[in-house]
């Protein structure tokens, strides 16, 4: 469809039909203002020539001679006129009774006769001359006949004796305006000829820009390291301006897209800082549990040297243990392994303290029955985080559940806590950065766990009443 073509041949095709249009209609005009002229020319030559005969015969007729009359009639005429569409077809001189006194087809119309009798056209000039005062010239066009006439009165002392009528062909000048027309044709060829180049690189030098600019934009969102390096138009007109606005919302928009890279990375890195807390202090009890024994029989120990020095190289390697898990640095890189049932064991644990803290009940229903093809890592951190946050909505003493099952290549796991339910209006942006329910969140851990659903090419949705809040999420998988 022609809404579909592209600007680069869309404004170029205007441009040309606006040229074609502008030069055909005015070549229209031209030709018609010439047969305008042709016709205006004609009349004022046939009622100038109506009137010169009149006067001229107004002597032969009072005298009855019909030779002389003849004689002015066939001097009027001249075969080798230059405008032969100025001749008249045929020329009448009539009495007051409109019969014939004398004419340039004598045969046709003898002496006498009255060309009323014929009926038809001569007929309505009659009845035309009857109308109108005999002393006034006419112009007379029937539709249905070939001629149009032009009729001037004779007239001696005031009074009407016939009138001379000249009839003209309308097709006499059709061969002169059709060769007007073929010289105005071929001048607007002409100029089409010189024009339509220069208009279509016109054109074309127009539309660049916007094609340019429409190519940078087909790169939003998916590439906008290209879309912002694009060639777009630099100048100050509309399109200039239009260009630099894209410009400037393709900056913010990479600036954007770099700030949630961002805090993905922090929110990744905060979840694994929690996990390794939480790991730290599982470690560090028991640590610190067999430290304080290896002292208290450091202390009242029997004092065998063997033995103290076993304990004491014991005691080095366990405080170098408890260092370095103080010290733990946080591992970033993703760990390419299968998610295990003793993942979610080791979430329960995580999690333990702040269910703890809080006399909030964590129960597992369903729980995973073996290994699946998933990053452990990631589906880690989705559920740790919807965990604390079920934990944290939770009331105190109340209760969260934790639901997990596979099956059809499908993981589908919910988390649900019986604290207040979210209101309608938070629904839209439950998973947008930076929005919290809570005074002391950031806004960033449902987001996180959406993007990494998303990343995983999964389904992330809520379901909020009085009493159970569910987060419900499907991730697929391929079985090896």
């Amino acid at each position: 469809m022609l809404a579909d073509l592209s600007l680069r041949w869309k404004i170029p095709l205007r441009v040309m039909g606006a040229v074609l249009g502008t030069a055909l209609a005015v070549t229209a005009a031209l030709v018609t203002r010439e047969y305008d002229e042709m016709r205006q020319n004609l009349d004022a030559h046939g009622k100038s020539l109506a009137r010169v005969l009149a006067n001229t015969l107004v002597t032969p007729v009072l005298h009855d001679d019909i030779w002389r009359a003849y004689e002015i009639l066939q001097s009027a005429r001249d075969p080798t006129a230059i405008a032969p569409e100025l001749q008249a077809d045929v020329v009448l001189v009539t009495d007051a009774d409109f019969n014939v006194f004398v004419s340039t087809r004598p045969k046709e119309f003898p002496i006498g006769s009255s060309p009323a009798s014929r009926g038809g056209v001569y007929g309505r000039l009659r009845a035309a001359l009857v109308k109108t005062k005999a002393t006034e010239q006419q112009v007379i066009e029937p539709a249905d006949s070939v001629h149009y006439f032009v009729m001037s009165p004779l007239v001696a002392d005031g009074v009407a004796l016939g009138h001379v009528i000249l009839g003209y062909s309308k097709i006499s000048f059709v061969p002169r305006f059709i060769g007007l027309v073929g010289q105005a044709a071929f001048v607007t060829l002409l100029v089409l000829v010189l024009i339509l180049p220069f208009s279509w690189f016109w054109a074309r030098r127009t539309g660049e820009p916007l094609v340019a600019l429409a190519d940078a934009m087909r790169r939003v969102p998916g590439d906008l390291e290209v879309a912002r390096l694009a060639d777009l138009p630099k100048s100050g007109d509309e399109i200039g301006q239009l260009g630099n606005a894209f410009r400037r919302m393709v900056g913010e928009l990479k600036h954007k897209q770099e700030l949630e890279d961002q805090m993905l990375v922090t929110e990744r890195l905060a979840a694994v800082g929690r996990m390794t807390a939480g790991i730290a202090h599982e470690i560090n009890n028991p640590l610190g549990g067999m430290l304080t024994a290896i002292k208290t029989y450091q202390r009242h120990g029997a004092g065998d040297p063997l033995a103290n020095q076993t304990l004491s190289l014991l005691e080095r390697g366990l405080t170098q243990i408890r260092h370095t898990v103080a010290a733990l640095l946080v591992e970033t890189k993703l760990q390419d392994r299968p998610f295990e049932p003793a993942d979610i064991d080791d979430l329960l644990i995580l999690v333990e303290a702040e269910a703890r803290a809080r006399s909030v009940t964590v129960v597992t229903e369903s729980p995973l029955q073996r290994a699946l093809p998933l990053p452990a890592t990631l589906l880690r951190q989705i559920l740790l985080n919807l965990l604390l946050n079920a934990i944290a909505a939770a009331d105190e003493g109340g209760r969260v559940r934790l639901g997990i099952n596979s099956g059809d290549g499908m993981l589908r796991f919910s988390v649900c806590n019986d604290g207040k339910h979210i209101p309608d209006e938070q629904m839209a942006y439950l998973f947008e950065p930076f929005v919290s329910g809570r005074e002391k969140g950031y806004g960033l851990g449902l987001w996180v766990v959406y993007q990494i659903v998303q990343q995983l090419n999964g389904g992330l949705s809520v379901d909020s009443e009085p009493g159970c809040t569910t987060f419900s999420a499907e991730i697929p998988y391929v079985e090896n």
